[in-house]
């Protein structure tokens, strides 16, 4: 088989960077990143002394807050969010299962800017914020990978999110969400004889309470995906992600659950060519929205294993 060169060398770079959407449940959208994993997710960077580094620059915006129908709730909203996370992964020599073992972390810095104003029966509610601080550490103690054949890898992940991020329950937007999160993952990647990529990853949320609000947040899931084609160093093709909150948010006061959902679809394409950092971007537009804000993405990924 003559597999294109970036299928033998996608297990160089990392697919292991945090997003943008770490904003809880309990205010309306996903407790960890959404959008991470497109081409190469079941590739993890090979065995090394040093290990693999990487960085992600992203930008989300949304002016539409939707209800538990999918119909927009009253008032002007608007919030933007930029980040950059800087990531780390190493990947050992050591077997687990029949897998190499490895770790990792991702840092992410948030600068957001959000406002509301909803109109009452006694005048015009209005509030906002614009913050730029660190957001919640990510932590992968554990990385297991499979590598059956040179065209099929795949890996297990668990992820721990700790509540380090700058919180303040009285502000409108914080990028810290004051809980845990605890995440197993499986990603998988498949690349035909002709070039033509499917990857997947599938990702639980389990969330601990905020105790300064006493609301905690459901069981999150996340089905990430992408499907294209490999043409000399490039992949091009479609991305997105299906997210859906299987079980109930538990607060006072709270009587309907508030279970979220959103789909995510767009362009996606990497670069890889043998000596330089791998690329990933993708834009992605949310559409099938409940109970959170419906918004887009652009991202860039830039990673390198040593």
């Amino acid at each position: 088989m003559n597999y294109p060169r970036s299928i033998r060398a996608v297990s160089g770079t990392i697919a292991l960077f945090a997003s943008i959407g770490c904003y809880a449940t309990e205010s309306g959208s996903p407790t960890t990143a959404a959008g991470v994993y497109d081409f190469g997710a079941g590739f993890m960077p090979p065995a090394s002394d040093i290990g693999a580094f990487g960085t992600r620059v992203a930008y989300y915006s949304t002016t539409a807050r939707k209800d538990s129908h999918g119909n927009n709730q009253p008032g002007d909203f608007s919030l933007d969010v930029q980040s950059t996370s800087l990531a780390y992964v190493r990947m050992t020599s050591h077997e687990l299962f029949g897998a190499h073992y490895g770790f990792g972390a991702v840092l992410p810095f948030f600068r957001m800017n959000g406002s509301i104003r909803v109109p009452t029966p006694v005048g015009t509610f209005a509030t906002g914020a614009e913050v730029f601080r660190q957001a919640d550490l990510q932590v992968l103690p554990l990385i297991l990978q499979w590598n059956p054949a040179p065209n099929l890898g795949i890996n297990a992940q668990f992820q721990i999110q700790a509540p380090t991020g700058d919180y303040d329950k009285d502000r409108f937007v914080s990028p810290g969400l004051n809980h845990w999160t605890f995440s197993p993952v499986l990603n998988a990647t498949y690349i035909t004889e002709r070039g033509f990529e499917a990857s997947s990853s599938f990702e639980l949320d389990f969330n601990t309470r905020n105790h300064d609000t006493d609301y905690r947040s459901g069981i999150e899931y996340r089905h990430e995906f992408a499907l294209g084609q490999h043409v000399d160093n490039w992949t091009l093709g479609l991305g997105g992600y299906y997210y859906q909150q299987i079980s109930d948010d538990d607060a006072p006061g709270l009587t309907d659950g508030n279970r979220a959902r959103a789909v995510a679809l767009g362009p996606a394409a990497s670069y890889f060519k043998p000596g330089l950092p791998a690329v990933w971007l993708h834009a992605y537009k949310e559409f099938d929205v409940r109970n959170r804000a419906e918004g887009y993405t652009l991202a860039l990924r830039v990673a390198q294993s040593f």
